[in-house]
């Protein structure tokens, strides 16, 4: 009886770990979606500043129909994975589980963090790409508005030209703008793909450190320097993004 249930244990948790490994990529593919679109959207709209017949975000319409089902499979995937974390949950408060529910508890305890943040980042990509694509519409219809008054009024006067100007410098700074946010991203998904990996060599070490104190008091000189590592990396990223900003607006 003991060996089906550990099975059953195993089951879950190797689902879970494939689930996790699937999610991985698809966001990594959704993170690069969203910066496609935003880049090809840029050169649409440069395109259309010299071209009477503006179709705005000529691209567009394929790269909707791809977030729209990359999104419904991330989606999936995370209710997959919410349900095997709920049935790993009922397994463990179980009559049947023998004394090592406590470190159950704890496997448990680490799916569902994962679970967490897989759940933020898709919320929070899909928010960025939505801002970006009505941004894009938006900026594509006050093209298309200054196209027609040219053409209509067959006038293109000091004031337009100037307009333009701006409208271009605008646009520049919102690439500028683009690219950084984009490279903060890149850093963002190396990031997140050796979290799993520095997860699991912390989960060790915190073993090794309760058999060894020895050992615990290295672990925490390790912390206290990733941590200054974190903050020093964290103000430079701070300090490039403010120059950058500044440099874009001056």
């Amino acid at each position: 009886m003991a060996a089906g249930t550990s099975n059953y244990w195993e089951d879950l948790r190797k689902q879970a770990r494939q689930l996790e490994n699937e999610l991985d990529l698809k966001l990594v593919s959704f993170s690069k979606l969203c910066t496609s679109y935003s880049h090809s959207s840029g050169r649409d709209g440069r395109r259309d500043r010299y071209s009477s017949d503006t179709t705005p975000l000529l691209n567009g319409s394929s790269q909707d129909r791809m977030f729209e089902t990359m999104a419904i499979e991330i989606e999936q995937l995370l209710a997959r994975l919410t349900g095997a974390n709920d049935k790993m949950a009922e397994y463990t408060n179980s009559a049947g589980v023998p004394s090592l529910n406590a470190a159950l508890m704890h496997t448990l305890q680490r799916h569902r963090d994962i679970l967490q943040d897989y759940t933020h980042e898709f919320h929070k990509t899909k928010a960025n790409f939505m801002a970006i694509r009505e941004r894009e519409n938006l900026m594509g219809s006050v093209r298309k508005d200054i196209e027609s008054y040219k053409s209509g009024s067959g006038v293109n006067n000091r004031r337009t030209e100037l307009f333009l100007k701006e409208h271009d410098h605008l646009r520049n700074s919102d690439r500028l703008i683009e690219e950084t946010i984009s490279i903060a991203m890149a850093t963002k998904e190396n990031m997140t793909s050796q979290r799993g990996m520095l997860k699991s060599i912390h989960s060790k070490m915190n073993t090794l450190a309760n058999r060894f104190p020895a050992v615990n008091s290295l672990i925490q000189r390790i912390n206290l320097r990733k941590r200054r590592d974190s903050l020093i990396l964290g103000g430079v990223i701070g300090i490039c993004t403010i120059l950058l900003l500044l440099y874009a607006f001056h």
